[in-house]
């Protein structure tokens, strides 16, 4: 059985105030909280309090400290601007009273302008390539690890990886990776849904392009993998009912941090999203 209902009903937070929001987790294999479920909640509370004649056009965010799965997280927004065509806010994400995710989010009315992409890569098609949940199965079962949330045939989120990547026999590879994805059942095409579970999936698969020149992976290296901050921007209409494409590389690793970028393409290359994130890669000795 799917979870994409209940991810649905985990980003739908309840309002407890005029600028408030409450919401729980959604586990998916880990006592922290997914760092794109919370961004997810955020764009939610936020899309709450902006008129329906503006749309989400980039968010930046930065992860202040690890969000516990068993506590609730409670929202709050920030009305900072509402101009004639734009329109900003500052959401909080907290925890017992501490803050666990800053975020901005920007709103833009429908524009005209002018309009060029870059090019999606020519790879091969999703049909052609097993699930990330079936490819772990095969890898878990040799090392006794019972596949949980979105290593699981349960994932909200379908993945069908391009490149062959076993996370218990790494090797060394360039730091750039190609996954197909779409929703594990069907979700309402309204705009702000849609773009709160990309926001939801963009977290995914980031910083792990970051060790793949190195030989690592976590089920292989005592490391420290945390998300330090996430920015998203949203460029075209999409549905994630429908196969679409996530390009990730990892143009630099230093100082104990990997910045990593991403983008998101429909199936029939158009360029909706960009991602970028820089997070903590610590190796534990």
């Amino acid at each position: 059985m799917s979870l994409l209902p209940e991810l649905i009903k985990t980003i739908e937070l309840e309002q407890i105030d005029e600028l408030e929001y409450v919401g729980n987790n959604l586990f998916i294999g880990s006592q922290r909280v997914y760092g794109g479920q919370v961004i997810a909640q955020i764009l939610h509370a936020a899309n709450q309090t902006v008129s329906e004649d503006r749309w989400l056009h980039s968010f930046h965010g930065y992860f202040l400290s690890p969000g516990d799965v068993e506590k609730p997280i409670r929202f709050e927004v920030e009305k900072i601007k509402d101009g004639r065509s734009f329109s900003s806010r500052r959401i909080l994400a907290k925890q017992g009273g501490r803050t666990i995710f800053l975020s901005s989010a920007s709103y833009h009315i429908f524009e005209e302008g002018v309009s060029h992409q870059q090019s999606m890569p020519n790879v091969a098609q999703p049909e052609s390539l097993s699930s990330f949940s079936e490819l772990f199965q095969q890898f878990a079962e040799k090392s006794k690890v019972k596949p949980r949330g979105i290593f699981s045939e349960e994932s909200p989120i379908i993945f069908h990886p391009v490149e062959h990547y076993d996370p218990f026999n790494p090797g060394i590879k360039p730091p750039l990776n190609h996954t197909w994805f779409k929703l594990n059942g069907k979700a309402s095409s309204d705009i702000r849904i849609q773009k709160t579970l990309l926001a939801y999936m963009s977290d995914f698969n980031l910083l792990i392009t970051a060790l793949m020149p190195h030989d690592m992976s976590m089920f292989t290296t005592p490391v420290n993998l945390a998300s330090l901050d996430h920015a998203m921007w949203f460029h075209r209409p999409f549905d994630m009912n429908e196969w679409m494409l996530y390009v990730v590389e990892c143009p630099s690793a230093g100082n104990a941090r990997g910045f990593c970028t991403g983008k998101i393409y429909t199936r029939s290359g158009a360029l909706v999203a960009s991602v970028t994130q820089e997070g903590l890669i610590r190796v534990i000795e």
